[in-house]
């Protein structure tokens, strides 16, 4: 196992810079999701982890070593990518064992690590099947079997669930998860979901336009986001904003000029006593799931999204209101999106 460390990392093609300059250190052992939309920097921090991509500025340590001149096999480290890229003419057993193709280990060596991985990953009955005989799932575990063969300081995993189904994904979550307690190896993870990100991470990176803009647990992330875009980004339903407002309607502003109201869906209720804050609105839309009601309204022609009981479907159409708990309110500045607390 291994830390991995970045020191003031840039990304440049060309003129134009991807990555501005981060800072971050992973601990050994540590299991890191990076997350943010499409075109943040995180693949790109990955690959250069990886030695896919040349650093154009700062340094990357694994372990005490700067690794910005090693080539990829000589980092010890294993990526899974998200197309498996595992090869359709060989059996499972010869796909995991290529992970050692080159190494020196004895024929009774690498067939005992091969084992090992099947077993681990549940493919002790599949590994004389080529992979046009498998479902995504089991291609995929094929693809982390090869990795894991070769026993590296740590594992990269660039968005390696985003080609299957929902119930697949939930279930290589867990897998994913499980292995990594087994493990204990290092682990960057790579993923614009962040369902994954909530549910997988020790600690999160929220990435936007190649800066971090906050690293923390995932309840630190839930709790205490530092601006309106992590906010947002993280949780789902996304965290409904409006303005601060008085009772009188009049907009409420600090020296810095007007304020943010975020409110999570799960906190603000349809259908319960007047608390802290109270918002109502013509109901737009109604997602039924099971164990509660989804409810999207507009206020002042802002979307809201609320939860209501479960047996609760109000028509679309009608008036709600919905209230939340003091506590509940995360405070933001209008103008530079910065958090400013809760109440």
């Amino acid at each position: 196992m291994a830390t991995i460390a970045l020191r003031n990392l840039v990304k440049s093609y060309g003129k134009a810079e991807v990555i501005h300059g981060i800072n971050l250190d992973i601990a050994d052992g540590e299991f890191v999701v990076f997350v943010g939309p499409s075109g943040c920097g995180k693949s790109t921090t990955l690959r250069m982890i990886a030695g896919l991509e040349e650093v154009s500025g700062g340094d990357i340590l694994i372990g005490d070593q700067v690794v910005n001149e090693l080539d990829p096999k000589r980092r010890n480290i294993a990526m899974v990518f998200q197309n498996y890229a595992i090869y359709p003419h060989m059996s499972v057993r010869q796909n995991i064992a290529f992970g050692l193709y080159t190494s020196p280990l004895s024929r009774d060596q690498k067939d005992a690590r091969v084992t090992e991985a099947a077993k681990m990953l549940g493919l002790e009955a599949l590994l004389d099947r080529r992979p046009a005989a498998l479902s995504g799932g089991q291609r995929q575990r094929v693809a982390i079997g090869r990795a894991m063969v070769r026993n590296p300081a740590a594992f990269l995993f660039d968005e390696p669930l985003s080609n299957l189904d929902a119930q697949l994904r939930a279930q290589m979550r867990i897998e994913i998860k499980r292995l990594h307690q087994r493990l204990g190896t290092t682990i960057a993870y790579v993923t614009h979901d962040q369902i994954e990100a909530m549910t997988m991470a020790d600690r999160i990176v929220v990435m936007r336009d190649g800066h971090i803009l906050q690293s923390g647990t995932p309840t630190e992330i839930y709790d205490a986001p530092v601006d309106v875009f992590t906010a947002q980004f993280i949780g789902s339903p996304s965290m409904n904003l409006l303005p601060a407002v008085d009772a009188g309607g009049r907009i409420v502003a600090q020296p810095g000029g007007p304020l943010l109201v975020g409110l999570r869906p799960h906190d603000l209720v349809v259908g319960v006593p007047d608390g802290a804050f109270t918002v109502s609105g013509e109901v737009t839309a109604v997602e039924p799931l099971g164990h509660e009601t989804l409810v999207h309204f507009l206020a002042e022609g802002r979307p809201v999204t609320a939860t209501a009981p479960a047996r609760m479907i109000p028509a679309i159409g009608g008036t709600v209101q919905a209230s939340a708990a003091a506590g509940a309110l995360y405070l933001f500045d209008a103008a530079t999106e910065k958090a400013m607390g809760r109440r």
